[in-house]
């Protein structure tokens, strides 16, 4: 099984990824945890580059260099882990693609195209949503530095509008504005549910 969390940067992916991980192990099932850009070479690559104050990369080489992060995390983790019947939690996966770089203009549609060619669909997609005013809050709590590119209030803005237009029955929005405890939950018990 392979579940995605997405959203706007400062949404709890990660914190959501880890405590469904540990709610899933402690009722018998292996989850592997991972993430996108990953600690691969292309991924290592993507940190930098965001981590960095201004774009420099067309939003085309931008989707070449995750797309290229991504076929190796499907190849390395995703697929053996799926092969050996794990349950496979991703923070991030291609919806983050067509959202970031379809805020940058590319079409969102034709990046999910592009990806699922080779990249497996996730049986659950969970769509954390929060206010821009809370994540940036959120943002500004955690880092001590300079925001990341990806993190302009103007950019992100768009990026959760492109989020909101995603579509289909393997995709959950789920409020991401209570407590962690809460989200989790929500989250805890739709995947149990499909589990079943």
């Amino acid at each position: 099984m392979l579940i995605a969390l997405e959203g706007v940067d400062g949404a709890g992916k990660t914190t959501q990824t880890r405590l469904l991980a540990a709610a899933l192990e402690a009722r018998g099932r292996a989850a592997v945890l991972t993430r996108e850009p990953t600690e691969g070479p292309h991924g290592r690559q993507l940190r930098r580059y965001l981590a960095g104050r201004t774009r420099h990369l067309s939003p085309e080489e931008e989707l070449e260099l995750f797309t290229a992060d991504r076929r190796d995390h499907v190849r390395e983790t995703i697929a053996p882990a799926l092969a050996a019947g794990l349950v496979v939690i991703t923070d991030r996966y291609y919806y983050s693609s067509a959202a970031y770089q379809g805020a940058l203009g590319l079409d969102p549609a034709g990046i999910i195209a592009i990806n699922e060619a080779f990249a497996p669909r996730p049986h659950l997609v969970f769509i954390l949503s929060l206010s821009l005013e809370r994540a940036l809050a959120r943002l500004r709590e955690k880092r001590q530095h300079a925001p990341q590119v990806s993190e302009a209030p103007d950019y992100l803005s768009k990026v959760a509008a492109v989020y909101d237009t995603f579509q289909g029955d393997h995709l959950h929005r789920v409020d991401a504005s209570g407590p962690p405890e809460a989200v989790h939950s929500r989250i805890l018990t739709i995947t149990l549910d499909f589990l079943q």
